[in-house]
C-alpha cells in the first residue's frame, strides 16, 4: 500500500493543509481521498474537510485501498453469472455511513476483478453484520435483476441456526408486522400501514445450560427479523445486545445462515447453497 505520512506544523483546516502538501493531486482527488476514508489524522480516519489540524498533528495519506483484516473469503459456489460466499460474522454485506471498504461486496469484486478488470457484482440480498452464512452476489445485472423479481417464488428454503437465551418449545411460528424506528430498532407493530409482513418458523434441536439450539426457517427476508421475532418471544439470540441478550460467551451474535435453496431461473434447477455452522456456535450448546 502507497502512503505518504506528513507532520502540520501550524493550525490550519485539513483540506488547506492536503493542497498545500499533495502537490500534482487536484482537488476533486482529495475530496475523493476524504470520501473513501483514505485520510488519518492522529491515527483516527477523517472525512470532514474543514476538520482543523493543531501544530504536531500527524497525517496520514493513503493512495490505495485499506487492505481488508481478518476476513477470509470461502466461496461455496461460483458460475460465469454467480458467486456466493460463507461471510464471516462482523463483515458488513455491503457498505454503510460508517464503513465504506472493509465489506463482503468489496472483498467479492475484488477477487473477480484478480480474473476480469471488467466483472462487476451485483448484491442479490444482505445478511445484518453480525450474521454469518450464505451470501450471494450476481455478475450481472441481468441475473441480480431476476433474482430479485423472482426471489419469492425461486427461494425454496432460507434456514438459520440461531442459539437463545431460555427454554424453548419444540417447535413454533412467529407472524407480526414489523415496523423500524428512528433509533433503527425493529419492532411488531399493530397497525399493519407501513409495515412488513414476516413470518418465522423455528424448531428446537437442543437446550442445555439455559441456552437453546434453534434452526429456524424464514418465509419472509425482513430486516432483523429473527432476531426480533425471539426477542419479543421472551427469547433473544446470545450476543443481540440490541434485541436484549443478556449473554454473550462467544463474543459475537450467535446466528448464521446455513442453507439458500433456490430454483435457478437460468435452467430451473435447484440450487443447494449451504454453509457449514461455526464452531464456536456448535460450542455453546454441546
Amino acid at each position: 500500500m502507497r502512503k505518504k505520512d506528513l507532520v502540520n506544523n501550524k493550525k490550519e483546516s485539513l483540506i488547506k493543509f492536503l493542497e498545500a502538501n499533495l502537490n500534482g493531486v487536484t482537488h476533486k482527488k482529495i475530496k475523493n481521498l476524504l470520501k473513501y476514508q483514505m485520510i488519518e489524522v492522529n491515527g483516527k480516519i477523517v472525512t470532514n474537510a474543514n476538520y482543523m489540524l493543531n501544530v504536531g498533528s500527524k497525517v496520514a495519506i493513503y493512495f490505495e485501498k485499506k487492505v481488508i483484516p481478518d476476513f477470509n473469503l470461502e466461496i461455496i459456489y461460483e458460475d460465469k453469472d454467480l458467486i456466493v460466499i460463507n461471510k464471516s460474522n462482523g463483515l458488513l454485506s455491503i457498505s454503510n455511513t460508517k464503513e465504506k471498504e472493509i465489506t463482503a461486496f468489496r472483498m467479492v469484486s475484488d477477487y473477480v476483478k484478480k480474473y476480469d478488470r471488467k466483472t462487476k457484482i451485483f448484491v442479490v440480498h444482505r445478511l445484518d453484520q453480525g450474521t454469518s452464512g450464505v451470501l450471494m452476489f450476481a455478475k450481472n445485472v441481468v441475473l441480480k435483476e431476476l433474482l430479485q423479481e423472482r426471489w419469492n417464488n425461486i427461494v425454496k428454503k432460507r434456514e438459520y441456526i440461531a442459539v437463545v437465551e431460555g427454554n424453548v418449545n419444540n417447535f413454533g411460528t412467529i407472524k407480526s408486522y414489523l415496523k423500524m424506528n428512528k433509533a433503527q430498532i425493529v419492532y411488531s407493530a399493530k397497525n399493519k400501514e407501513g409495515a412488513w409482513y414476516a413470518v418465522t418458523h423455528y424448531k428446537c434441536l437442543k437446550a442445555k445450560n439455559g441456552m437453546s439450539l434453534l434452526e429456524v426457517n424464514i418465509d419472509t427476508g425482513r430486516r432483523n427479523q429473527i432476531r426480533v421475532h425471539m426477542s419479543e418471544a421472551g427469547h433473544p439470540i446470545v450476543g443481540d445486545k440490541k434485541y436484549g441478550s443478556k449473554s454473550n460467551p462467544i463474543g459475537r451474535l450467535a446466528l448464521h445462515a446455513s442453507k439458500l435453496w433456490i430454483v435457478d431461473p437460468r435452467n430451473g434447477k435447484l440450487l443447494k447453497l449451504e454453509a457449514d455452522l461455526p464452531q464456536e456456535i456448535k460450542d455453546i450448546v454441546k
